[in-house]
């Protein structure tokens, strides 16, 4: 299978289910967003985070196809089957929240992303996280989108910001907390 088709020059794409659409149609833009989430999930877990949140990372990454999959399928016209996603992946985010925040101090102010290129680079998943939910939150008002997506997207962003706070005592990084003008 050659990499390229030359069915994109023209500006658009193949859901499937076989539906031409424009690469800028929305739901491309969700599971393009979801892609470039998933670049930034693994350039995090690249830094070497503590071994706990390795798998869990790895678990995200996977969960991530998963949801690119479910974004990219014509819910009208496809006949193919695509992995879904479960409650479980969920609470897998949910019960890793909960063992990170165990070993850190209670949170007292927004802290300003930074600190350690671990830290920057997880906060900039976050982000991403955010506007994919965002996208996808979007694309479910014209085009219904299972209910467990954006509520695994909003979880998944509550890890990360967690995840950024685990890594700031990881590697001794001070936590700069937002202190507003007065």
């Amino acid at each position: 299978m050659k990499i390229y088709t030359r069915k994109g020059d023209g500006g658009e794409t193949s859901l499937i289910g076989g539906t031409r659409v424009p690469k800028h149609h929305l739901r491309v833009e969700a599971y393009g967003t979801v892609d470039e989430l998933n670049s930034w999930v693994g350039l995090v877990r690249d830094q070497q985070p503590p071994e706990a949140q390795q798998s869990i990372l790895l678990a995200v990454q996977e969960r991530l196809f998963t949801i690119g999959a479910c974004l990219a399928s014509d819910p009208e016209r496809s006949r193919m089957a695509v992995p879904d996603l479960k409650d479980a992946d969920i609470e897998l985010l949910e019960l890793a929240i909960d063992a990170m925040e165990e070993n850190l101090e209670p949170l007292q102010n927004f802290v300003l992303p930074g600190g350690h290129p671990a830290v920057s680079q997880a906060h900039i998943a976050r982000c991403v996280c955010r506007r994919a939910e965002r996208i996808v939150v979007h694309l479910d008002e014209a085009s219904a989108v299972d209910a467990r997506i954006p509520k695994y997207l909003n979880r998944l962003s509550d890890y990360l910001f967690v995840l950024c706070r685990t890594l700031s005592k990881h590697h001794g990084a001070e936590e700069r907390p937002w202190k507003p003008r007065a």
